[in-house]
C-alpha cells in the first residue's frame, strides 16, 4: 500500500520501490507494466523514460537489494573479531527468515524466472553472489580455516538452503540449524578468531 512517504519520493524511486515489493511478493513475470505504473501512480512514458525495459527494472531491483545487504554486511563485519563477525554475517540470513513477508530469496526466486545465464539480470545476480562468497572466503581466512574457499562454497550453500528451508519449514528450526552448522564449518581454536580482514567492500 502507497504511504505518503512514497508519494513524496521521485517517480524512479517510487518505481522502484514499487517494484521491489512486488516483484519480490508475487514473482517477476506476474507484475506487468501496467500494474507497476498504476502502483507506482506514474505513466507508462515515466516508466520508459527511467527503465528502457521492465528487465531493466527488474536488475534495477535486485541492484538496490545487493546494496542493501552490502551495507549490513559492511556494518557487521566492522571493529568485530573475525569469528563473531562471520557468525553475526551468517545470522543475517537466519534472521532474514523470521520476517513476517518472506518468501525466500530474491535472487533465487530470480533466477529461476531468468534461466539464460547471460542475460543482464542474472549478470546482476552472479555478481552479487561472488561478492557474497568473497566476504565468506575473507572471513573464513580470518578465523584460521585451512581451506577458506572450501568453508566459504559450504556458507554459500548453507545460505541458500536456510533461503529456501525458511520459507518451507518452521523459520526458528532453520535459524538455529543454520547457525549451528555454521559453527560446525568454522575451525575452534580461539588464537584464530582476533583477526579481522581490512574493510574493501
Amino acid at each position: 500500500m502507497k504511504t505518503a512517504a512514497d508519494r513524496d519520493l521521485h517517480p524512479k524511486d517510487r518505481l522502484l520501490r514499487t517494484a521491489s515489493r512486488l516483484f519480490y511478493a508475487e514473482g517477476i513475470h506476474a507484475v506487468g507494466v501496467d500494474r507497476l505504473v498504476t502502483e507506482a501512480s506514474v505513466t507508462r512514458a515515466t516508466f520508459y523514460r527511467h527503465f528502457p525495459t521492465k528487465d531493466h527494472l527488474v536488475a534495477a531491483y535486485l541492484a538496490e537489494s545487493s546494496r542493501g545487504i552490502r551495507e549490513a554486511v559492511r556494518a557487521t563485519r566492522r571493529e568485530r573479531p573475525a569469528r563473531e563477525a562471520l557468525m553475526d554475517v551468517m545470522a543475517i540470513i537466519g534472521d532474514a527468515t523470521r520476517a513476517e513477508d518472506f518468501r525466500g530469496c530474491q535472487f533465487l526466486n530470480a533466477a529461476a524466472e531468468y534461466p539464460d545465464p547471460a542475460h543482464p539480470v542474472r549478470v546482476v545476480i552472479d555478481e552479487h553472489r561472488k561478492w557474497f562468497f568473497e566476504v565468506l572466503r575473507e572471513q573464513a581466512e580470518a578465523v584460521g580455516h585451512p581451506d577458506p574457499e572450501h568453508a566459504a562454497r559450504v556458507l554459500v550453500l548453507l545460505r541458500d538452503g536456510a533461503l529456501q528451508g525458511g520459507e518451507l519449514d518452521d523459520p526458528e528450526t532453520v535459524r538455529e540449524t543454520l547457525r549451528r552448522a555454521v559453527e560446525d564449518v568454522l575451525p575452534t581454536a580461539p588464537a584464530s578468531t582476533t583477526r579481522q580482514p581490512r574493510e574493501g567492500r
